[in-house]
């Protein structure tokens, strides 16, 4: 049997990594629901939460002055990132960070929002956990196949430059180019995880694989091949649904612009106030469908288990995406569905990448087993 090839070691790297993979998709929903419920900046410092590790409950546990010591703190950390990227020659994103005028407005304390904010931060220590655990686990993989340990080891050391993201977008007072950057670089993170995770799987397919050629006794038995034009439509989509997200994100920023100037009234008239961004997410919403319908289709031609599960897992993400889209824009954009729709955006942004991965390995497999055959005839 197949279960029985499995190493323990295999097991346990590739249990901790889907483990950690679920996590930081757990993650993105939490912090969808920190962004709607407006509590991201519950915590106005970091990494403590009012300069405590357990955060106050009530104001009478702050000083008096709480606004005007944070404020300052905040104001002091951004200019010296603004002068050091400006000495880098990103004058232009230094310039956003010193005209920024939310960083010198410090909201008042809500015990709610504060606990919104900082079980956030600790589910994502519990991810630096066990994004750590990957990399302890992936040592076996050293001779293995390294680059499943190299997958596994940047991927901790981008889990640290999120972090230090993270404390840059309270700082900044929620800069939209540094939550955009933040949600970029999450999705980095959960292809190297996917990634590695995949090429776990992958050792012990590549065996059976062989097996099946040295088995072969003529074409028929050859599995048809993806097309070098189904990879790069997964590449393009990929690509797409990773511009979607970033428009997403811009959008829900353009989204709190408006929501405070309408003092949070008015829900309905929000989606008719936003600029042309939201016109071109919604563009490139319907490229996105009918991209990966069309691709969806191919994989179901290729007749192999684990494209059409893909495929099938792909269509349903799209389905249960433009039902939140839909709800989002016909009812006056409801704050629990907001977080449901950016959950969802990220895992069709996996599932389009595990397609990716595994319709290269479906060709190189293709070529192997073709190049065996022939081999075998030539002998013959």
């Amino acid at each position: 049997m197949i279960s029985s090839q499995i190493s323990p070691a295999v097991r346990r790297f590739r249990f901790v990594g889907i483990l950690t993979v679920v996590s930081v998709y757990l993650l993105i929903l939490v912090g969808g629901i920190v962004r709607s419920t407006g509590s991201g900046m519950g915590c106005p410092d970091w990494p403590k939460c009012f300069g405590q590790w357990i955060p106050p409950t009530e104001a009478s546990q702050l000083p008096a002055e709480y606004k005007e010591i944070y404020t300052a703190q905040r104001v002091a950390k951004n200019q010296k990132l603004a002068r050091t990227l400006q000495r880098m020659g990103f004058a232009q994103v230094a310039g956003s960070i010193f005209a920024h005028p939310t960083q010198y407005i410090e909201t008042d304390f809500n015990p709610v929002k504060t606990w919104i904010e900082y079980l956030n931060r600790l589910l994502g220590a519990l991810i630096g956990v066990f994004v750590f655990l990957t990399v302890v686990f992936a040592f076996p993989y050293w001779r293995r196949d390294r680059a499943v340990f190299w997958l596994a080891l940047a991927s901790f050391l981008l889990t640290g430059v999120q972090g230090y993201l993270g404390s840059l977008v309270v700082s900044t007072n929620l800069l939209p180019v540094m939550v955009t950057i933040h949600m970029a670089l999450a999705l980095v993170i959960v292809a190297l995880l996917l990634y590695a995770v995949d090429r776990a799987r992958l050792a012990r397919e590549e065996t059976d694989l062989a097996g099946s050629a040295g088995r072969a006794t003529g074409p028929a038995e050859i599995v048809k091949a993806p097309s070098l034009g189904l990879q790069l439509g997964l590449w393009v989509s990929l690509a797409l649904t990773f511009w979607q997200i970033m428009l997403g994100t811009q959008v829900r920023e353009e989204i709190d612009v408006v929501a405070a100037a309408s003092n949070y009234l008015g829900r309905e008239t929000w989606v008719a106030k936003l600029s042309g961004v939201f016109s071109v997410h919604r563009t490139v919403s319907a490229m996105v469908v009918l991209l990966n319908v069309y691709i969806c289709y191919e994989l179901w031609q290729l007749a192999q288990p684990r494209l059409r599960r893909l495929g099938a897992a792909i269509l349903g993400v799209i389905g249960l995406e433009i039902l939140a889209g839909v709800t989002l824009a016909s009812f006056a954009l409801p704050a629990s569905v907001q977080p449901v729709h950016l959950t969802l955006a990220t895992v069709l942004f996996g599932v389009q990448f595990l397609a990716l991965l595994s319709v290269g390995q479906a060709r190189r497999a293709s070529e192997t087993i073709t190049a065996t055959d022939v081999a075998r005839r030539v002998v013959a």
